[in-house]
């Protein structure tokens, strides 16, 4: 069983037939999930954080929007910036973006 320090899970908008549409999608949460994923790699993190795209979480008006496990953050309006602050200062220094909280 893997044992990772965070899990991560960003809203994709998928349906379940897997289709992607929504406000997440067409927001370019697909491509965040991408660059979520090589920031680890970067940062020699992947083993420490697992991600999983997921569905809805129906607050589309802060979207995209992502979930840190296990203090329950959650993000919202989600850019690659964003991603780029929270790997560097949660996912690798332990310390919530409070000014990309919601």
């Amino acid at each position: 069983m893997v044992s990772a320090k965070y899990h991560v899970f960003i809203c994709t908008s998928c349906t379940l037939n897997g289709q992607q549409r929504g406000f997440c999608a067409k927001s370019g949460s697909p491509e965040l999930v991408l660059k979520l994923m090589e920031e680890l790699e970067d940062r020699g993190l992947s083993a420490d954080v697992m991600v999983n795209n997921t569905g809805c979480f129906g607050i589309c008006n802060r979207g995209p929007i992502m979930v840190v496990y296990p203090e329950g953050v959650w993000y919202g309006n989600l850019d690659e910036q964003a991603i780029e602050t929270i790997c560097e200062e949660h996912l690798e220094a332990g310390h919530p973006v409070e000014r990309l909280r919601i």
